[in-house]
This record gives C-alpha cells, sequence and structure tokens, in this order.
C-alpha cells in the first residue's frame, strides 16, 4: 500500500479530537496529537501476541511512503491497544488517514493514495456533549472485602521471600441510562488530568477503551529508547494542599521498596540489547488529580540502532507495574488470585510507525465501554510490607479517580 504524507494547515482541533475518539483511533500526550480518521487500511495481526512481533515488523515496514517529511508517528502509523496477556493473538489497525499535530501547531496528514477525504469527515462531526452519567447499576469483581482477604493471602506468600512484587487487581461492572459518547469521556479526561496521555481505541467485542494513562512504558525513537515507570501512591484529597502527603510518599519504606524493584527489573531488561541506561538517582513525584506516584526517568541507547517499537515493548511487557517480580511468578499467582482475566486491562496501548519508532503506555485509569455498559480496573502493588485494608483503599480511589469522568455520583 502506498501513503502520502503532506504538510497541512491547522484544522479543526475539537473536530479531530471527536471524532477519532468516536469512531477512529486518538492518542494524545501534552506534547502530540495522533488521530487516526476513516476506515481500515490494512490489519496487521500478531497471531502469537508479543511472542512473536517479527512479522508485524516486517508488515508495516513494506508499505511505501512518500510527500512531505515529517517527525516520528506522522507517516504509516499503526494503533493499537493490547491485551495484558503478552501470548494472546491480537492485531494492530493502519488508518486510512493520520493526522498528527505537534504542540506549535505544525500538522501532518498521512492518506492512503493521497486521498484528501479526511475534510469531509472533519466538515460533518457531531460536538461531544454529554455529561457526566448516573449509575443504574455497579457489581465489584471481586468485592472490597474478597479483594482485601486475596492481599493478605499475597502478603503471606511474599513474607516467605517466594517472590518480591505482585500487582492484584479488581474491576467495577456498570450500566448507564444512555449510551455512552466516548468522545465526551475523553474530552472531560483530558480536561481533569492534564499530565497523562488521552487515549481512545477501539478494542475486541465492539467496545472502546477510553482513559487517561500516566504511565509511559516505552518510547522508541532512533537509538534511543524512553520509560517512566510508577509504582507507589497516595491518594490526594480534594481541596487540601499536596504538599504534606507527597512529602510523605517520598519517605515511605514500602512504597520506595515497590518503586525500586519495578525500576531494578526494567533495568536489567533493557540491558540486555542496550549498552548504554541511566535512570534517574531517585525518585520523583507525579502529581494527578486525585493521587500521586512516584516515578523515575530511564533513558537506553545502543549504538547499532535500537530494536523496533515492537522488540522494546515484547522485552518489557508486562513490567513489574502491572505483573510483578519473578514476572512468571506473579503472573501464576495473578492467575490464580484473580477472579476475571483482565483483558485489555493493564495491557500496551499506543501507536508503531514504518521506521520502527513508537510510542507505549501502560493500559491504565480507562473505561471500556460498549452502549450503555462499562467496565473499569484499578490495581495495587503488593510487597512483604503491605497492608491490605490500605491496599484494598489505594484501588478504590484509582477507581474512583477513572470513573468520575464518567458517573455523575462518586463510588
Amino acid at each position: 500500500m502506498r501513503f502520502v504524507r503532506s504538510r497541512v494547515e491547522s484544522q479543526d482541533l475539537a473536530a479531530v479530537r471527536t471524532l477519532s475518539a468516536r469512531d477512529g483511533w486518538l492518542v494524545e500526550t501534552p506534547e502530540v496529537l495522533r488521530a487516526g480518521l476513516g476506515d481500515v487500511a490494512t490489519t496487521i495481526e500478531l497471531p502469537g501476541g508479543l511472542e512473536s512481533p517479527r512479522d508485524a515488523r516486517e508488515q508495516l515496514a513494506a508499505h511505501e511512503l512518500s510527500g512531505d517529511d515529517g517527525p516520528s508517528g506522522s507517516g504509516v502509523v499503526a494503533f493499537a491497544s493490547l491485551p495484558f496477556e503478552r501470548g494472546d493473538a491480537s492485531h494492530l489497525e493502519v488508518p486510512r488517514y493520520t493526522f498528527t499535530r505537534l504542540r506549535d501547531g505544525s500538522t501532518w496528514v498521512s492518506a492512503l493514495d493521497g486521498d484528501d477525504g479526511w475534510r469531509d469527515l472533519l466538515a460533518h462531526v457531531e460536538a461531544a456533549s454529554q455529561g457526566p452519567l448516573f449509575p443504574r447499576s455497579l457489581t465489584y469483581q471481586p468485592t472490597a472485602e474478597e479483594y482485601a482477604h486475596t492481599v493478605a493471602r499475597a502478603v503471606e506468600l511474599l513474607r516467605r521471600k517466594e517472590l518480591d512484587k505482585v500487582v492484584l487487581a479488581r474491576a467495577v461492572l456498570g450500566t448507564v441510562p444512555e449510551a455512552i459518547d466516548p468522545a465526551a469521556l475523553a474530552d472531560r479526561l483530558r480536561r481533569r488530568e492534564p499530565l497523562c496521555t488521552v487515549y481512545s481505541l477501539p478494542v475486541s467485542g465492539a467496545r472502546r477503551y477510553v482513559g487517561a494513562s500516566p504511565e509511559l512504558l516505552a518510547r522508541r525513537e532512533g537509538s534511543t529508547v524512553t520509560c517512566h515507570p510508577l509504582a507507589g501512591t497516595i491518594a490526594l484529597p480534594a481541596h487540601v494542599a499536596p504538599d504534606d502527603y507527597q512529602t510523605w510518599l517520598l519517605g515511605s519504606t514500602k512504597n520506595l521498596h515497590e518503586h525500586a524493584v519495578l525500576v531494578d527489573d526494567l533495568v536489567q531488561l533493557l540491558a540486555r540489547h542496550f549498552e548504554d541506561i541511566e535512570a534517574d538517582a531517585t525518585p520523583s513525584i507525579v502529581a494527578l488529580r486525585s493521587v500521586a506516584h512516584l516515578g523515575t526517568w530511564i533513558r537506553a541507547s545502543a549504538r547499532d540502532g535500537a530494536p523496533n517499537a515492537l522488540s522494546v515493548l515484547a522485552l518489557l511487557h508486562p513490567t513489574a507495574a502491572v505483573g510483578g517480580i519473578p514476572r512468571q511468578a506473579a503472573h501464576d499467582l495473578i492467575g490464580e488470585l484473580e477472579e476475571t482475566p483482565r483483558g485489555h486491562y493493564a495491557g500496551p496501548l499506543g501507536w508503531v510507525d514504518e521506521r520502527g519508532d513508537g510510542e507505549w503506555w501502560v493500559g491504565i485509569r480507562g473505561v471500556l465501554v460498549r452502549g450503555a455498559t462499562f467496565e473499569a480496573w484499578a490495581g495495587a502493588g503488593i510487597v512483604s510490607e503491605s497492608d491490605p485494608t490500605a491496599e484494598r483503599e489505594e484501588t478504590r480511589d484509582k477507581l474512583s479517580s477513572v470513573l468520575g469522568a464518567l458517573l455523575a455520583e462518586r463510588i
């Protein structure tokens, strides 16, 4: 297939955001808006999931790109929200039109065969006007009490030194009186969490995954890979200065341990393919609307060029931020203790282009929507010092954070 990239005048951002969030592909960081519009130009299959990404890399690189020069992620771009289970069959989708806008207003459109039908699409967009909705039903899987009991079981194993860390999650399933507009939900998330990456992507079961992720799993650009793992959390009460809470988090032995385990594991994984790796000496605070996290920037470079973004993804996922340490032992324990498969929750989401560059975020702080039904997940990192009640409250705070953009009352 042949794509043509053109630098264009700035477009109606509200229309681009609305259309891509409702019917296309949206991944918007504070620096770059990337949106896929129109139908699917081509699907790139991952029959073995992240266990066998090579064929997908070759399929994407085989596409022809001509026209104007542009930055990474403005040419032939494949978007995806991948499952948490790395071996599950999945796929990436290349839209007919890819819209890329930088913070300074510079804008590119990549179109199959140079088609400019995207202009007509943007001229006929119904604005997102739906407000927060009242829940009709809510079901927790597991319940708060059951989750705390599960954490207590995990802590017992951790104290026996059978593993160092495991992330345990729970879900809430619900219904609302009318079909949820993903564009309205994405717009509220953007305003609530301006430091996060807002996403709206189609997933299995005719659903969309809409959210605002704070965690960069991996950005590959040329010979460099950047990661920003998060672990260690504290809730930030509304209308209260957060300074004391953030100071406590920076001195919390339990949270610092949880975070250090994650950073050390990522550095060791990256060392398999990269010669030069730098990580911040101490974590910093990542403050969101209702919670704060510990975060560390990690940068890795390869003298002979970094692996393709999909290969980097296959190397890192799942990190200790969503799985645990050791990886296999934690994965087995998650399968034993969690009632429901995670599906797309905590899986990677983002994009990769024909050059092998890409950006992938951890698929958290999102809502899976279909019609008037929704599903949201939250997890907590469990270590030997964990308190089951505190971990239960952490998942409640995280669920409240994301569902606050959907529901008209606090859960």
